[in-house]
């Protein structure tokens, strides 16, 4: 923005000395308020907001995408673990009518002791792995009460 301006007026307030030339003034100079060339500042801070609102963009979506990625993670994993856990149970009841029936065969003089160690063995395996299928299991739960937005309060858990 460029303005050209002017000024008149007289010096003196006495209104006799007005007429007299040496009391008149005038001048007529640019007063330029240099809006026109700011070096590209403007334009500069315009790119610097529009990349900062990118970046802010950017993150938000990549939050919101990983929050969906675990939160799938997690259903999955429950229901592959769901799965597992049901079949393992079955596995857990074969090995301990194996085990019942090592027994029935070892009182009757079947069989030595062996079978029956070894049918117990068995069953304590079974259950071990039964146990960490369980604990995975909560884990992937609680990691999934996590993804979801939840939280633990210490002061919710149960009282044993």
């Amino acid at each position: 923005m460029v303005a050209l301006t002017g000024n008149t007026g007289f010096e003196s307030a006495a209104l006799g000395d007005w007429l007299k030339v040496a009391s008149n003034f005038w001048s007529i100079a640019p007063a330029a308020a240099i809006a026109v060339f700011d070096g590209g500042r403007r334009r500069a801070v315009s790119e610097q907001a529009r990349a900062a609102y990118a970046r802010t963009e950017a993150l938000y979506r990549e939050t919101v995408l990983v929050a969906f990625r675990e939160v799938e993670d997690n259903l999955a994993a429950l229901r592959i673990l769901n799965e597992e856990a049901t079949t393992h149970a079955a596995a857990i009841a074969a090995s301990e009518r194996l085990l019942t029936l090592a027994t029935n065969r070892y009182r009757g003089g079947v069989t030595t002791y062996l079978e029956v160690v070894v049918a117990q063995g068995a069953v304590l395996n079974n259950r071990r792995t039964g146990v960490n299928i369980l604990a995975w299991r909560l884990t992937a739960s609680v990691l999934l009460v996590k993804a979801l937005g939840g939280g633990w309060d210490v002061s919710r858990l149960p009282l044993q």
